[in-house]
Order: C-alpha cells, then sequence, then structure tokens
C-alpha cells in the first residue's frame, strides 16, 4: 500500500478530488459535508489500474486547522498539492507548501481543480514553477474537474508514476505509529488509526505506550482484517488493556525498547534563519504538537526543551512552528540525550560539534567518542547503528581505542593509589572504576592487564611490595618462624615489632604472612608442615597430640586445627578427635 497526503487551500476542492479518485466520502463529520469545509483529517482509499493499492489522507485547508493538516501530513512521503484554476496560488496554498518543504518532501504531484470553471493553464504554470522552488522540485502537473469527471484518469495515471518513484520502506524496523484517531467499537473496544511509515505490526503484538506495554488483538487495514500490515500503511488496531480516554492523537505506539522519549533534543536547522526565532515554538512530529522552549546553540544549532517527552531518534524531522505567525522551520534531530551546557562558550561550542556532526556509521562513531561508554539498547535507541570499530561488552558499548587507553592509564592509577595508601595491595574495585569514569564495575576486567590483577575485589599487582618498614618486620618474625615454624608471636611482640592491624593485615594480603585467628599469625607453608608432622601420629589424634607434635601452646594449636579443619586437611570425628582427609 501506498500513503499520501493532500494539501492546499480551504475550498479548492481537495475533498471533492479524492471522492473523485476513490468513490469514497473522506468527510467523517456531519458538520463538514453540510459546511462543506474539512475540518477534521479525512481517509480514504482506492485500487489504481496497476493493482497498486492507494490511501489518501485529506487534511484541512483552512488556517485555523493547521494543527489538524500537521497531524496529517507528518507520517506520509508524498504528497497531492491542490490549486483551483478559477483561485490560483493563495497564502494557504504557500503555507501548506512551506509544510511539505519544511518537512524535506521529495515526491509530489500537482492537481489544478475546477478546470471547468477557469483555463487551468495560467495556474498549472505558475504553480509548478513556485514549486520548483520548494523540496519537491519539478513536479507533474494535472488539470482536473471533479465535477465533469475531465482529467481524473490522467491524475490517477500520474499517481501511478509517483509511486512508483517512491523509496521503498523498511518494513523491518521498530514500530512508531503516530495515532491520529482513537475511539470504540461496540464489542471489540478500544480502536486507533494512523500511518505506518515503517516496520511492521501484527496481531498479538506488544507496544509500549508512554510507560507500560499493551496488546494488539486485531489490525486492520483499509477497512479488512489482516494478520499483519507492513509500512506504508493506513493501520486501524484494535488494542487489549487500555480505554480509549486515555489516548489522545499524538500519542504512540513504538517497538519496546527502541524508542528513547526525551525532553531535551539538540536539533540543526536547514539553513540560518532569515526572522528572529520563536522562543516558544509549537514542535510537530508525526501526529505530536507539543509546545517548546528554545534556545540558540550557535548558527543553525537549536536546543529545545519539550513540555511534553517525545519519543524521537537521531535523523527525526521536526517542524518548529511559531504560533504567534504563518511560519513553518524544518529542523533536523542530532541528538536526543545532549550534554548539560554549564560552563562559559558551551552552548557555542556544542553548536560547532552540531554542525559538523555527520549521520549514519561515521556520526555514530563520532557520539560514542564522545560518551566513550553508554548501553547499547540506550545507543541504539537513540537512532544511531553501532559502529563496526566499538567495542561490546555485556550490554555495554565502549568506543574504539578506549579499551587500550584505560589498560594503559589504570596501572597510574594503582599505583597513586598505594602511594596514598601503602599498606594497601591496590585500590578497590568502585574506587578504580570512578577512576576510569566507567558505569560498572564488570567492565574492569576488560582492561586489567598484568602485572595487575583482580583480587580479594582490588585491582593489586601480583605480587604486593609492603612499605620497608613493615617489610623488614615481617621478615623478622618469618626468620624465627622458619626455624620453629608453630611459635607464633605474642601480641606485644608484634607491637614492638611495629605490627599493629593494618600493617598485619598488609602482611596477609600481601601474602607474607598466614593469619590463623585474632593475634595468631605463621609462616606461609606452615599448613604442609602441619599436615607433615601430623602424618607421623596414629590416627585418630587428639588435639593435645596434635600440640605435642607441632611442639606449640593451645593458643595455637586449638585455632590451628579448626583452621585446618575449615580448608579440608584434617576431619572432626564426632569425639571431637580429628584424621587427615
Amino acid at each position: 500500500m501506498d500513503v499520501i497526503a493532500t494539501a492546499g487551500h480551504v475550498d479548492h476542492g481537495k475533498s471533492a478530488l479524492v471522492r473523485a479518485l476513490t468513490g469514497m466520502e473522506p468527510d467523517r463529520w456531519e458538520e463538514e459535508r453540510r459546511r462543506g469545509l474539512t475540518i477534521d483529517l479525512g481517509f480514504a482509499w482506492t485500487q489504481l489500474a496497476s493493482g497498486r493499492r492507494l490511501a489518501i489522507v485529506d487534511v484541512p485547508g483552512h488556517e485555523r486547522f493547521i494543527g489538524n493538516m500537521l497531524a496529517g501530513i507528518g507520517s506520509v512521503a508524498a504528497a497531492l498539492v491542490v490549486v483551483a484554476a478559477d483561485d490560483g496560488w493563495s497564502a494557504q496554498t504557500a503555507e501548506h507548501v512551506g509544510v511539505l518543504d519544511a518537512l524535506g518532501v521529495r515526491h509530489a504531484v500537482l492537481a489544478v481543480t475546477k478546470a471547468d470553471f477557469a483555463d487551468p493553464r495560467p495556474v498549472l504554470a505558475d504553480a509548478r514553477a513556485r514549486l520548483a522552488a520548494t523540496s519537491m522540485g519539478d513536479v507533474p502537473g494535472v488539470a482536473v474537474s471533479s465535477v465533469t469527471g475531465a482529467g481524473v484518469q490522467e491524475m490517477a495515471a500520474a499517481l501511478e508514476t509517483l509511486l512508483a518513484g517512491l523509496p521503498a520502506p523498511d518494513r523491518a524496523a521498530p514500530v512508531r505509529l503516530w495515532i491520529d484517531r482513537a475511539f470504540t467499537i461496540r464489542g471489540a473496544g478500544t480502536v486507533v488509526t494512523g500511518t505506518l511509515a515503517a516496520g511492521t505490526v501484527r496481531a498479538g503484538d506488544r507496544l509500549r505506550l508512554g510507560d507500560r506495554e499493551i496488546g494488539v488483538r486485531t489490525v486492520q487495514s483499509l477497512g479488512e482484517a489482516v494478520e499483519r500490515a507492513g509500512a506504508t500503511a493506513r493501520v486501524a488496531l484494535n488494542l487489549r488493556g487500555v480505554a480509549v480516554e486515555e489516548l489522545a492523537r499524538g500519542d504512540a505506539l513504538l517497538t519496546p525498547g527502541a524508542f528513547r522519549y526525551t525532553e531535551l533534543v539538540d536539533v540543526t536547522l536547514d539553513g540560518e534563519p532569515e526572522e528572529r526565532l520563536p522562543a516558544e515554538p509549537i514542535v510537530h512530529i508525526g501526529s505530536a504538537a507539543v509546545g517548546a522552549r528554545l534556545r540558540q546553540l550557535d548558527g543553525t544549532a537549536l536546543r529545545l526543551r519539550l513540555a511534553t517527552p517525545l519519543p524521537l531518534r537521531i535523523g527525526d524531522r521536526l517542524l518548529l512552528r511559531d504560533p504567534g505567525a504563518r511560519r513553518v522551520l524544518g529542523a533536523d534531530v542530532r541528538d536526543v540525550d545532549p550534554p548539560e551546557l554549564h560552563r562559559r562558550g558551551a552552548a557555542r561550542r556544542r553548536g560547532a560539534e552540531l554542525a559538523v556532526q555527520e549521520v549514519g556509521e561515521d556520526g555514530a562513531a563520532a557520539d560514542l567518542a564522545r560518551r566513550r561508554v553508554v548501553r547499547t539498547a540506550d545507543f541504539t535507541a537513540m537512532g544511531w547503528p553501532v559502529p563496526t570499530a566499538a567495542t561490546r561488552l555485556g550490554p555495554w558499548l565502549l568506543a574504539e581505542g578506549l579499551v587500550e587507553e584505560l589498560a594503559s592509564t589504570l596501572p597510574a592509577l594503582v599505583a597513586e593509589y598505594r602511594r596514598q595508601h601503602p599498606l594497601e595491595p591496590g585500590p578497590p574495585v568502585d574506587v578504580a572504576r570512578r577512576g576510569l569514569g566507567l558505569p560498572d564495575a564488570a567492565l574492569l576486567r576488560a582492561v586489567v592487564r598484568p602485572p595487575l590483577e583482580l583480587r580479594d575485589g582490588r585491582i593489586a599487582t601480583g605480587t604486593a611490595d609492603l612499605p620497608p618498614g613493615v617489610h623488614r618486620a615481617v621478615d623478622g618474625i618469618r626468620a624465627r618462624l622458619a626455624g620453629d615454624p608453630f611459635a607464633a608471636p605474642e601480641a606485644g611482640e608484634l607491637a614492638a615489632a611495629g605490627l599493629g592491624p593494618r600493617e598485619l593485615a598488609a602482611a596477609v594480603r600481601s601474602g607474607r604472612l598466614v593469619r590463623i585467628t585474632e593475634g595468631v599469625y605463621l609462616a606461609p607453608g606452615v599448613d604442609e608442615e602441619a599436615r607433615r608432622r601430623l602424618s607421623t601420629l596414629t590416627a585418630p589424634f587428639t588435639v593435645s597430640q596434635a600440640r605435642q607434635a607441632w611442639r606449640t601452646t593451645r593458643r595455637v594449636a586449638v585455632p590451628l586445627m579448626e583452621w585446618l579443619d575449615d580448608r579440608g586437611v584434617t576431619v572432626r570425628l564426632p569425639d571431637n578427635s580429628r584424621r587427615l582427609r
């Protein structure tokens, strides 16, 4: 299916032309038909001679209903511009064409209606010349009379040619369906309609609406029930779990996780504005219209603070409408998660960045380099592709070369921490994480390289050196234990040697002493020596027998036996005797 929208001045025959092309009445409301004036969006469809199905969104032409017009035309890629032969180009025609130009619409066909009232040739030539100066360029034109039927077949043929040149929609893209109508059908419940510009929606899908997910019960397209509808299409979705009172034009149904709601967005205009920009424009996208506060950054770059968050992506096209003047500006979304601007000159620098920002993978790589680390799901929800050279670590995406940069930075960070805390083997992982600016401690595993290692919740060197004074005191203790391995020094001896709790803890972390229990420290390898001496006893043996084999005191023997039990060297029996495992 293809979808186009009408554009043109009130009473220039847009709805009459739609009726002539489709045989359907696009005006839905009795008041519209009574007044002969399209107030809200109308919809009609037909099958062309080639078999192509065409849906037409008929928009109101009166200037009072420009908001409704924008809601109808915001999701379509092509337009049917209508100018009456007996009236010609008007201010409202210019406004509608200005909207199409601001949207960047490149595909259109011109209909000069009421050809039975006046000679259409001068209007046809004038309108085509005016359109040639817009994004639509050289537009084919057809003179037509909806009353006599003259030119209707030629118009259908022109539409066939127009549709054949439209770019193919991406049916695999995430769904973002801007709602243009919401109503209730007895026996079915809540129904919404919209133009599906990309993606595919199916019965049974779960779609996000604001901060919750809702179900799609059934799908209709052009009045027929279908299992699925792929872009481009006019669709009606019967929703489960939401009341019609909870919906409004401008709400969006989204593929979960594929879009980011934002109230702060950086955009760029097509060129330097000729007039002063409105401080509080109305921002239009799809069928949505929200107020905003505008801040000019530098040149064509702007920052918008939206009154209501919108699901936007990099590359989206916005319309900025001045509510106090008949003026619209087109703007491209450049960032949906922009940095704060606190320092002097930050706005100017940010504007300069946006002025040279590229789209596609190059732009994504540059944006990732600025962010350094971001969740992959968040990055793609912004609208960026994943750069080929980026590094994926679990749910995280790291800029090209960042892992190596951090790996080379970490040793200096560890050395500085050890200088400030000489009794500790290295910084705790959370200290290292903050020092490197990483959002998740799990990322440290990728940047820790020998001789550094992750050990006991810290980033430490493989052999943590003790301060010289502590090193000498520990060497003295170890020298004494070499001759009598179970003669653990008393607390007074340790204190006299300058080994307090912090120094002893550092010696244990460095592997130069073994803590058996509070106040009992022995040399590494004591477990093997204890096993060797116990092996000379007849099993089972008592703690007293073990103490004699070790030639030590109960102060050492009791906790040492329990320490050996915990490590599986010995097995405690029901009568409190032991045997070697």
